[in-house]
């Protein structure tokens, strides 16, 4: 990016921020005067500022259901994936807690909200730990016992019955269990499960979980779903299901997933708008209780800016 591009797109943010207060406090004398100071200071300043607004206003048609409108092309600089982005994402932050959310909670026994843990102990006395922005339901006949992580993450403590498995099913990811106590979640794409005692048996497509694969104690297993592709390994019991504990704790595991995780204790939307910032692995431990500075730790040292747009999106940039 040469240097003029850059100028370009920070003074692009400068103005989208602009826009966004004088949106949220539309009568402040403090703002106005703000952003009159603000587009007088030139013609790069007032060329920066229509651009933003014409962004802004796609994404408010978009939100009332009319059309944006064909985008300008633009080179290769940061705002052409927010002016790509944002105005998809606009229907997407309006209808986040009103689509498919809600369908899967209609479907739901159990459900949570942004940053909720519930307890729970299911008919056969199996005890569930969700978290937030998580679905569950379950099924128990004479026979089996089988439940279905329709969204989120749950750490599973199962209660024995040699007769009957208890099969959890997350993504495109099947659990298998007895006597045992595991974590199973869904982010982003990958389907994670480490056991913390006992031993669950896991199958999925793909020739790596074809045929199934036991997991014992101790150990981890992720699958991709859009590769089929599977990575497992050893894992310390104490990290494992450490959201419970107001942790996330992550070994080189791909900015997505993280973040698809921390965002369950973050209000709004939370996207990446660059994919290979998101496939960029990261490792290390992020306390839940500030979303947004944990957010900032798993981006930060990959080049990663986190901006809150409003209540319900904030973007993650590359710098």
């Amino acid at each position: 990016m040469t240097e003029d591009a850059s100028s370009d797109d920070k003074l692009f943010e400068e103005a989208l921020d602009l826009i966004i207060r004088l949106q949220n406090d539309p009568a402040n004398p403090v703002t106005r005067d703000l952003v009159a100071g603000w587009r007088a200071r030139g013609a790069s300043h007032e060329a920066a500022w229509a651009e933003a607004a014409e962004l802004h206003g796609m994404a408010g048609k978009v939100l009332q259901g009319g059309r944006g409108g064909e985008r300008p092309g633009r080179g290769g600089s940061r705002r052409t994936v927010m002016l790509g982005g944002l105005a998809a994402l606009a229907t997407a932050g309006a209808g986040a807690a009103f689509g498919p959310a809600l369908w899967i909670h209609l479907r739901a026994d159990y459900a949570t909200s942004t940053g909720e843990l519930r307890r729970i102990t299911l008919a056969d006395a199996t005890v569930v730990t969700l978290g937030p922005d998580t679905a569950l339901r379950s099924t128990f006949t004479p026979t089996t016992r089988q439940a279905e992580l329709l969204a989120g993450m749950a750490f599973f403590e199962v209660a024995p019955d040699p007769s009957r498995p208890f099969t959890v099913a997350a993504g495109e990811m099947r659990a298998r269990a007895l006597a045992t106590a595991f974590d199973i979640g869904v982010d982003a794409g990958f389907v994670r499960l480490a056991v913390d005692r006992g031993r669950v048996r896991a199958e999925g497509p793909g020739p790596a979980l074809a045929r199934g694969e036991t997991v014992e104690a101790g150990r981890y297993l992720t699958l991709d779903q859009n590769t089929f592709g599977v990575e497992s390994g050893p894992r310390e019991s104490g990290s494992i299901g450490s959201w419970r504990d107001g942790l996330i704790v992550a070994e080189r595991e791909p900015i997505s997933s993280v973040v698809a995780r921390i965002a369950r204790w973050q209000a709004g939307r939370v996207m990446i708008l660059d994919p290979g910032l998101g496939a960029q692995r990261i490792s290390g431990v992020f306390d839940l209780g500030n979303p947004r500075a944990a957010l900032e730790a798993v981006v930060h040292p990959r080049g990663g800016k986190v901006r809150q747009l409003s209540p319900w999106l904030t973007l993650i940039t590359s710098v």
